[in-house]
């Protein structure tokens, strides 16, 4: 395989394939509207002509989202069944997309009975369908806690009043999935790459634009529906053969995958979690489920569901599109900003009665503001964060070891930020764009800590402001804090000069005379 020469590049029309209009409009309502598919189906869903209501715990989280002003948004539990029964007034079809990958122990007892609700309340609401996506995985086999649960989950809605439709899809791939960048670190990192022997083991993939055009399309099903589907791409590979498609697919060197004979999935998940984005508690659930094979045993959907305009998209060519979106700075969701709930900064008039420790810094210039706003809203990720990159490469790896997020998660667009995305190991808390941007740290700490970053107008110029905010949790808490304050006066200080001094340079390329060359 080395030496195979890589596909075209994606046009923008393959990567943002056309949806067709529904024959006949729904009322939909979307669970998990802030996770990874859910973000993805809702603008499909849309622009096929449903009408589409969206259930979130935190409004906030969606605030930045395009498609916001085209839904009704009801804030609401998943475990609310009275809540929920409300939600779904009125509406056709529910699309249940939650599943956790790191709930934690009981959490499937949990899921089981949060599904129970859903059918509950969809019955008696009217609803016509439940469209579930669940696991691909073999019969008669024992299979992982998480597996498991997510059989139980289409089980609960088959075996209810309503319809349901549940998709079982094997490794998703897409710009963004945890898939994918389990797939892509592993393949970059490691030329030479010892790995247990499940990497032997058969996987059936599934590009995620195929995921959301059947998710879609099971809107205007006709007729009564009440049964699980396998979807996958018909291609059957190994999970090396995966690492190595996608190697030559990036242009780089034949990877060398040596099986070992013995299965180690919690050593695996461990390793997984060290050298790629994906954290611990989620790396574990995610190799659990590659320890037996994920192929498709029927193509039953063929005769309900046509296939997508062009055909399913191949394994190779699903890498092709991830990597296209990646390049272009098309990431609509990624698995990093899924999910997540926390409690916010408090105000600085609350902060009377918390010992909270604050590193602040301030830097004038003549640069324009927006200049500076542009450097701000664009930090971290490939453009780094603007001092010392050694000893914020030394801090991510010790995060990492210590089962934490690490600087390998990056940013999903280069230039652009919305609340609930991650920065590295930060997740972006409130952007005022164009002034503040505040980020929440989701390193492993002794405390809890936050970074802002804001530029304001000043005179003919402006002026930068940083601020290091950390509540210490105990005496640990505090000693972390002193620990770090020499890092602190060299870091701090060279980031704000740099900043500064990056958007100065950024104005002056900006105002050379078009057509001028250095």
């Amino acid at each position: 395989m080395n030496g195979t020469p890589t596909a075209p590049e994606p046009t923008p029309e393959q990567l943002q394939p056309v949806i067709p209009k529904a024959a006949h409009a729904k009322t939909v309502l979307v669970t998990g509207a802030t996770g990874y598919i859910g973000g993805r189906l809702v603008p499909r869903l849309l622009e096929a002509g449903h009408t589409v209501k969206v259930v979130v715990r935190t409004p906030a989280k969606i605030a930045g989202v395009p498609w916001l002003d085209d839904v009704e948004v009801v804030q609401g539990s998943l475990d609310d069944g009275a809540a929920l029964r409300k939600a779904l007034d009125g509406v056709d079809v529910l699309y249940y997309l939650v599943h956790s990958m790191a709930a934690g122990k009981g959490f499937e007892a949990k899921e089981k009975a949060m599904a129970g609700t859903a059918a509950r309340a969809a019955a008696a609401a009217g609803v016509d369908r439940i469209v579930y996506l669940g696991g691909l995985h073999p019969a008669g086999t024992e299979l992982s806690t998480h597996m498991r649960s997510r059989e139980a989950v289409g089980k609960v809605f088959l075996d209810s009043p309503v319809d349901a439709v549940v998709f079982q899809a094997g490794v998703v791939i897409g710009s963004g999935s945890a898939s994918f960048e389990m797939i892509r670190h592993l393949s970059e990192t490691l030329p030479l790459m010892p790995a247990p022997s499940w990497v032997r083991n058969k996987i059936e993939a599934i590009a995620v634009r195929d995921v959301l055009h059947y998710l879609v399309a099971a809107a205007s099903l006709e007729g009564s529906t009440n049964r699980t589907f396998d979807i996958g791409c018909r291609q059957v590979l190994t999970y090396a053969e995966m690492m190595q498609e996608y190697a030559a697919e990036a242009g780089l060197p034949h990877r060398v995958v040596l099986a070992l004979p013995v299965p180690a999935p919690k050593l695996a998940g461990m390793w997984v979690a060290l050298v790629t984005p994906i954290p611990l508690a989620m790396s574990l659930p995610l190799v659990e489920s590659l320890q037996h094979d994920a192929v498709s045993r029927e193509h039953d959907i063929d005769a309900r569901i046509a296939v997508p305009a062009g055909g399913l998209t191949p394994y190779r060519r699903a890498v092709a599109l991830a990597l296209g979106k990646e390049r272009d700075g098309q990431v609509e969701t990624t698995w990093a900003s899924a999910g997540v709930d926390a409690d916010p900064l408090p105000s600085d008039p609350d902060w009377a009665g918390y010992r909270v420790y604050v590193d602040e810094r301030s830097f004038p210039s003549d640069v324009d503001p927006q200049h500076v706003w542009t450097i701000i809203e664009g930090i971290g990720g490939r453009n780094g964060w603007y001092s010392l990159p050694l000893a914020w490469q030394v801090r991510g790896w010790l995060d990492k070891l210590t089962g934490g997020a690490g600087l390998l998660r990056g940013r999903r667009h280069p230039h652009l930020l919305a609340e609930g995305e991650v920065v590295d190991w930060w997740r972006v808390e409130r952007i005022d764009r164009g002034r503040l941007l505040r980020l929440r740290a989701e390193m492993r700490a002794p405390g809890r800590a936050w970074l802002e970053l804001s530029v304001e107008p000043e005179g003919t110029g402006s002026r930068y402001l940083q601020r290091a905010i950390f509540f210490p949790k105990g005496l640990s808490g505090r000693l972390y804090w002193l620990a770090v304050l020499p890092f602190h006066s060299v870091i701090f200080p060279a980031m704000s000069r740099n900043i500064t001094a990056a958007a100065r340079e950024l104005e002056n390329l900006e105002s050379e005379p078009a057509g001028r060359t250095t």
